[in-house]
This record gives structure tokens, C-alpha cells and sequence, in this order.
């Protein structure tokens, strides 16, 4: 009885001391994983920066271009910063172009589009995503079929189409065949299958048709994929370069990404000129960016969900 009264407290004591080794190893690991944690936020952050710099630098080194000389452009064509400033590149686009008309046909062109397009392809968006007819899976599938074939492969007939119908170097030559896109399409279908069906029945309930459920139901709140889709069209067609080239051989109807060839040919390349037209152009589709962003992120974000 003595011996097992004073072997008694050492099981309290073994019990305490592998505790204490539990506990240690957990602020061991505590430490580690604060560590960790602070190496992989500092690694997120080093790949954030150089991915951006590896997106600003080269629209640094394009403005850096249309205020440098060719003799200073030519001495070191990698430095950013040149060492002597000029405005020669943006004079040569407003006086050698007709900037004002070129500003003015590219505005037609991308915006006059992509309205278009929005309304057509979210016409058909809704027919395939609200309504219910027969062969409505095959037309979806023929209509996604569409994205394999380039648009170089239709090029031709479609250049000798309008050629018949006389519509080159014309609005209109430029914006219908343009007028519709098969991702814009898939993109507002997938948005419009994410809304909920109560709300058709109940527009209907009230005595809406169709048009009306679309044009005051789901339109209104398909805003952010709408305004994805905007800025998707519209920064493609505004740099269009291909087709506007194509279909207008007078500079008069061109737009500024064609007109800019001008200042390549045979004899030389005006490096600045180029580049001060490239920054021009780029202006606009910043501005929409910016004044759209938070409707493109949601947009992105809300269209594969089904």
C-alpha cells in the first residue's frame, strides 16, 4: 500500500509532460504554417508584379516610341525613357490622315456592331435558353459548330457578296456581316439559363408575351453579362484590322487600325507615327474598361453558372 500511494502522482506527471510535447509541436507547426503562409503571400504578390509588368512595359515603351525621334529610337531601341521628347508621331497622324473622319468611322464601326450584335444575339440567346421548340439543341449545336470555321474561310464570298450588292466602302458593308457572333450567343444563353423560370410564369400570369418577358424581365437583369459582352466585341472590332481593310479601299471610309498602314511601305517605316495612332486607338478601349469593369467581372463570374 505505501509504494502504490507514492507511484500514484507519477501518472498525473507523464500525463502533463506529453501535453506539453503536444503542445509544443502545434506551436511548432503554428510557426511553420505562419511562415508558410507569409512566403506564399510574398510569392503571389512577386508573381502579380511581374505579370504586370510584363503587361505595362510594352504600352510604356509604345508611348515611349511615339515621343522619341528615329535618330533616338534608333540609337537604343530598349530604353523607356527617351532623351529627347517630341510630338512628331501624333502631328504626323493628324496631318498626314484625316483623324477626325478615321475617329469617326472606327466609332461607327466597333460601337454601331456591337449594338447590334447585343440585340441580335440576345434575341437568340433567350429563344434557346427561355422558350421550348423542337430542334432547339440541334440549332444550339449548329450555332457552337460555327466557332470552329474561321472567319478567313468566309472571307471571300462574303467580300463578293457585298460586291454585288454594292456595298463596299459602305456602313453597312462594314457592320452586317458583323452583325452576329456565335460566342456572344453562348454567352448570354448560359447567363439567361441562370435566372430563374418563376420569373417567366409570373410575367406571364400578368398577361406578357415573349417580347415583353425579354425586353423588361430578363434584358434588365442580364446587365452584367451584357456589358461583358460589350467590351469583348467592342475592343475586337475596334483593332479589326482584316476586315475593314477588305472592305474599304477608300481612306475616306476606313477605319484608324487600316488607315494606319499608311505610314508602312516600301521606303520605311514611321516607327513614331505608328505608334502614336496604336496609343490614340488604345484610348477609347480604356476608357470602356474602366467605366464597365465591375459589370465585366460580374459577368465573367456569373455566366458559366447554370
Amino acid at each position: 500500500m505505501p509504494t502504490e500511494t507514492l507511484l500514484r502522482p507519477a501518472a498525473p506527471a507523464t500525463a502533463q509532460i506529453a501535453w506539453w510535447g503536444v503542445l509544443q509541436k502545434d506551436r511548432r507547426f503554428t510557426r511553420f504554417a505562419r511562415v508558410a503562409g507569409r512566403v506564399g503571400t510574398a510569392l503571389s504578390w512577386l508573381v502579380v508584379v511581374v505579370a504586370g509588368l510584363a503587361m505595362i512595359i510594352p504600352f510604356v515603351w509604345m508611348i515611349s516610341v511615339a515621343l522619341r525621334p528615329s535618330s533616338d529610337l534608333f540609337a537604343d531601341p530598349a530604353r523607356l525613357l527617351p532623351h529627347h521628347w517630341t510630338l512628331d508621331g501624333f502631328h504626323a497622324v493628324i496631318d498626314q490622315l484625316p483623324f477626325g473622319r478615321l475617329i469617326l468611322n472606327t466609332v461607327v464601326f466597333a460601337l454601331g456592331t456591337t449594338l447590334v450584335l447585343i440585340l441580335f444575339d440576345s434575341m437568340t440567346a433567350f429563344a434557346l435558353a427561355r422558350l421550348r421548340f423542337r430542334g432547339q439543341n440541334l440549332v444550339f449545336g449548329l450555332i457552337m459548330a460555327t466557332l470552329m470555321v474561321p472567319f478567313q474561310v468566309t472571307l471571300v464570298p462574303v467580300f463578293l457578296t457585298l460586291f454585288h450588292l454594292g456595298w463596299l466602302n459602305t456602313y453597312q458593308g462594314l457592320i452586317v456581316p458583323r452583325a452576329t457572333s456565335a460566342l456572344g450567343i453562348f454567352l448570354l444563353r448560359q447567363f439567361f439559363m441562370s435566372l430563374p423560370k418563376d420569373l417567366d410564369e409570373a410575367a406571364r400570369l400578368d398577361g406578357a408575351g415573349d417580347f415583353t418577358i425579354y425586353w423588361r424581365i430578363v434584358m434588365p437583369l442580364a446587365r452584367p453579362a451584357l456589358a461583358s459582352l460589350f467590351i469583348i466585341q467592342f475592343s475586337a472590332l475596334w483593332n479589326d484590322f482584316l476586315w475593314p481593310i477588305v472592305v474599304s479601299s477608300d481612306i475616306n471610309k476606313q477605319t484608324l487600325p487600316a488607315a494606319l498602314t499608311t505610314f508602312s511601305s516600301q521606303s520605311g517605316v514611321d516607327h513614331a507615327a505608328l505608334m502614336a495612332g496604336a496609343a490614340i486607338s488604345l484610348a477609347p478601349l480604356a476608357v470602356a474598361f474602366l467605366l464597365l469593369q465591375r459589370f465585366f467581372v460580374q459577368g465573367v463570374a456569373s455566366t458559366g453558372i447554370k
